[in-house]
């Protein structure tokens, strides 16, 4: 991984000439996004993250940090709040932004001796698990870090909107595979990320996959554009 995101989340952080990042998938065409987006404060979040942190409680687990602006308003409302992602250039810019407890890991490597009351898993939480396959293994891993009470708050789409229809109305979604599964590559300052799979869930498929694995599954808030939060426990 040569962890561009992270390198362009770094870049903003310490005024390092940053840039846009440029995104694209297999079923979309390249879309720029401003690196400052990462670093919004809370009344600038969509609805959807600003409902997830009123929701948060007791000990919390941000996964997929990114820029730790999620934890970092958690932090400051006295939130014991653990900030995780994948990308070290991430992690350091969250450390220089104050988010006191960080960590450079993937969820499945992480110690589940240590358990929360809150996982939050946002901007399409579900994309870390990559598959529709690998959701068992996530949702079973992330079972093991809750406390007994605890919650799961996680957001993604339904992307069924970027199919076309047929004459009937029914979309011509692929014939393999789940409509949701994507292979995102990333650009920044003239470099290519490695591809990778990303998943967005639509709500019904999201809340199945629960039920097989011992998850009760609630509809918190639905955005504007076939995007919802939902909470797992």
């Amino acid at each position: 991984m040569k962890d561009l995101f992270g390198k362009a989340i770094l870049d903003y952080q310490i005024n390092n000439s940053p840039e846009d990042i440029v995104t694209e998938t297999n079923i979309s065409e390249a879309d720029e996004m401003s690196v400052a987006y990462l670093f919004r404060s809370y009344k600038d979040m969509p609805k959807l993250e600003q409902k997830a942190l009123q929701l948060s409680k007791g000990k919390t687990l941000d996964i997929g940090c990114g820029a730790g602006s999620h934890a970092l308003y958690l932090q400051k409302n006295g939130f014991d709040v653990t900030a995780i992602d994948i990308s070290p250039n991430a992690i350091e810019a969250c450390k220089l932004r104050g988010v006191k407890k960080t960590l450079v890991t993937d969820i499945l490597n992480l110690d589940s001796d240590e358990k929360f009351d809150t996982i939050l898993l946002l901007m399409n939480g579900t994309g870390i698990f990559g598959t529709l396959k690998e959701t068992t293994k996530y949702l079973q891993k992330l079972k093991s870090l809750l406390s007994e009470k605890g919650q799961i708050l996680i957001d993604s789409s339904d992307l069924i909107y970027m199919y076309d229809q047929d004459e009937d109305g029914a979309y011509e979604v692929p014939v393999n595979g789940y409509y949701g599964e994507l292979t995102f590559t990333v650009h920044y300052k003239g470099e290519t990320e490695n591809s990778f799979p990303w998943l967005y869930l639509d709500y019904n498929t999201l809340q199945n996959a629960c039920h097989a694995n011992g998850f009760q599954c609630e509809l918190v808030l639905e955005g504007e554009h076939f995007d919802y939060l939902a909470r797992l426990y």
